[in-house]
């Protein structure tokens, strides 16, 4: 194999992996001695500071890594600072409705109505501020209780909970003929 198709290799592994890698896992990996391996990352690193790359390889206690260069920092903090805009996709609103209507709630009870698991969403509502922890059901198991949050009503430009559309018997009667026949299928 040739000498850049080794870097190439090891470019990957320590760009994939996040973390340090130990020398010997990475000579393992690509079938070279250490020293072979040792020789191969440090060419590596020199070319990424001969052309001003925006990453450079570290070396950490006998174990490698690949992070950004320090005269990249104030631009990645620039992108860092700016606010994330969150995705609300189907799966997140309905699960989100299931939790302002039926809070509070647990992961077991929106799994129910839901028909698939729902760990994921919930997480990811968690995460957006629009869902929190409520606290545990006295029950066994003492399950999570989900409730929205006021993220929540300022996201969705509402008071209160009250605030919330009701469902007319009409739109029950529809969802549920919908769901009945997703069922036969």
């Amino acid at each position: 194999m040739k000498k850049e198709r080794y870097k190439a290799i090891i470019e990957s592994i320590l760009f994939t992996m996040g973390n340090s890698v130990e020398l010997g896992q990475i000579a393992d990996a690509i079938e070279l001695s250490p020293q072979e391996t040792r020789q191969l990352i440090e060419e590596l690193s020199m070319e990424y500071e001969k052309k001003e790359r925006g990453m450079r390889i570290m070396e950490l206690d006998g174990s490698y890594q690949m992070c950004t260069s320090q005269n990249t920092y104030e631009y990645l903090i620039r992108i860092a600072k700016q606010p994330k805009k969150h995705v609300l996709t189907e799966v997140l609103l309905e699960t989100l409705s299931i939790i302002a209507y039926k809070q509070p709630v647990t992961k077991a009870e929106i799994e129910k109505i839901r028909g698939v698991s729902c760990g994921h969403a919930v997480s990811k509502l968690v995460e957006y501020s629009l869902v929190s922890e409520l606290g545990r059901l006295d029950a066994p198991g003492r399950p999570m209780l989900f409730g929205t949050t006021e993220d929540f009503l300022r996201s969705f430009g509402i008071h209160s909970l009250e605030d919330l559309p009701e469902m007319s018997q009409v739109q029950i009667e529809e969802f549920k003929q919908e769901a009945e026949a997703e069922v036969k299928i």
